[in-house]
């Protein structure tokens, strides 16, 4: 029983889920991706469970863009070259960017991380999320804003 339940944490970790609703930051990464349902993830290479997280993040990414959803994964390493060769290595195809100074703090700060917020079509926060995503949270928190009028992915 023991097993199973740290096998579930495992796969399945906790993580707190807070609904909002206020404006986005004005940063160019995202002012890019308006009119679709963004997730920002705060991450870096050496947190295991950012790790752990992304090949859900992945799938979703592929099974979702063409409904007008995006990444922007915001790496808290040191160097791009760092996150650039994690991300080929690992065959993600979302962007992953170094966050510069600034960024983190423009969301309330990334003290703990893996940290995931997501944007609807209009720009606005709706959730944040401190701990790992799964594909099935990722489903319940955003399938809902894609579906939402405003529809297709803005060209």
């Amino acid at each position: 029983m023991l097993l199973g339940l740290i096998a579930y944490l495992w796969f399945r970790p906790p993580a707190f889920v807070d609904d909002l609703a206020q404006p986005a930051p004005a940063l160019p990464e995202l002012a890019a991706l308006k009119g679709q349902v963004v997730l920002v993830n705060f991450w870096a290479t050496w947190c295991p469970y950012c790790r752990h997280e992304m090949p859900a993040m992945e799938d979703f990414y592929r099974e979702n863009r063409h409904r007008g959803f995006a990444i922007v994964a915001y790496s808290l390493d040191k160097t791009q070259a760092e996150v650039d060769a994690f991300m080929q290595e690992a065959g993600y195809s979302f962007p992953a960017v170094l966050a510069e100074p600034g960024v983190a703090e423009a969301f309330g700060g990334a003290e703990r991380i893996p940290l995931s917020f997501i944007i609807d079509r209009q720009g606005a926060i709706r959730h944040r999320i401190a701990g790992q995503v799964h594909a099935g949270r990722l489903a319940d928190l955003i399938n809902p804003l894609l579906a939402a009028p405003g529809g297709g992915p803005s060209r």
